[in-house]
């Protein structure tokens, strides 16, 4: 008969096997508030000061901070891959349709991360920085404050066809509200998280290119709004270079008035307005457009599970010393 006695090496594999069974997948739980406490305890008060200074010389550079975080963690996780430049082994994620002549900030990120090399180097890591960059932002603009979990490490590669891959990642403005919900719901975010996350669209600028068809072939537009825009966006224009604000009222100050503006049917994009059509977000529109502090709550919910979408931590990645390419 054989024994039923349980080999010291067999144990050792059932444990290993248990304990990646309990943290696979799992990789957000990792992440901490205090994780640089100890390590890099001036990393919060560092980053936030250039990133006021970089704002109160360009206020717009707020929402362009705001969205690399955003773009980041929709491809591939929030794992800093928005930011390396391309290489002869690879294309990076800059160039792709959605970031190309789009997404900015960069010169800003690095100067945060020379700022943070000076206090600790090689020990935040660049994925951390867009996080905590974000969040700052939004402070910065009058909007709420949290507190930003980090522990994240940097990827080594990038991926321009994941970048460009509108089908699965960053949704693009001529999405529907089932589109956007449904492509929320694939990262592990709620409609609700999605609508409140859209309410970042309330500072910041985007380009006639991207919507120039809402103003010319939508109907859930206002008149008036459309001729504006109509006047500043032509049909026969370099829809890459024209600027209009996402926030009619106040694109410089992070409030509630994204919302108001598709009660009156003046959201900028087609994604804008869509929110507020006769769909189910209807009333979360309404609710935000009534109440900021509501509107504030469940953005901070939002922007934390967004930092959560899959980041790399323990030994996965690395602590990269220059935020554009791999050590």
């Amino acid at each position: 008969m054989a024994s039923s006695t349980t080999s010291p090496s067999s144990f050792a594999v059932v444990v290993t096997l248990a304990i990646l069974v309990v943290f696979t997948g799992s990789s957000s739980a990792q992440l901490s508030t205090s994780f640089y406490s100890k390590r890099c305890p001036k990393v919060f008060s560092t980053v936030q000061s250039v990133v006021k200074h970089a704002i109160s010389v360009e206020a717009r550079l707020g929402a362009s901070l705001l969205r690399l975080h955003f773009h980041d963690c929709f491809v591939n996780g929030c794992d800093g891959s928005i930011l390396l430049d391309d290489t002869s082994s690879f294309k990076g994620e800059k160039t792709a349709g959605p970031n190309n002549r789009s997404v900015r900030g960069f010169k800003v990120v690095d100067d945060i991360k020379a700022a943070v090399e000076k206090e600790c180097p090689g020990v935040v890591s660049c994925a951390d920085i867009l996080a905590i960059a974000a969040r700052d932002s939004v402070v910065t603009l009058g909007g709420p404050n949290w507190d930003v979990k980090v522990g994240r490490r940097d990827s080594k590669t990038a991926s321009f066809s994941a970048a460009n891959n509108i089908g699965v990642n960053i949704p693009p403005p001529t999405f529907s509200a089932t589109q956007l919900i449904n492509r929320f719901k694939a990262k592990g975010l709620s409609a609700k998280d999605m609508v409140a996350l859209s309410g970042a669209h309330t500072i910041g600028q985007a380009r006639c290119l991207s919507f120039r068809d809402h103003i010319y072939n939508d109907s859930n537009i206002d008149s008036s709004f459309a001729k504006t825009r109509r006047s500043q966006c032509p049909k026969n224009t370099d829809g890459r270079k024209v600027l209009a604000p996402l926030d009619l009222q106040t694109p410089t100050h992070f409030d509630n008035k994204y919302y108001k503006n598709l009660l009156s049917k003046k959201g900028l994009l087609h994604s804008d307005q869509q929110l507020y059509n006769g769909g189910s977000t209807d009333s979360l529109v309404k609710t935000y457009s009534n109440n900021g502090e509501t509107f504030f709550k469940d953005f901070v919910t939002a922007m934390i599970k967004m930092g959560d979408i899959d980041p790399l931590t323990g030994s996965s990645g690395e602590i990269r010393k220059n935020c554009g390419k791999p050590n």
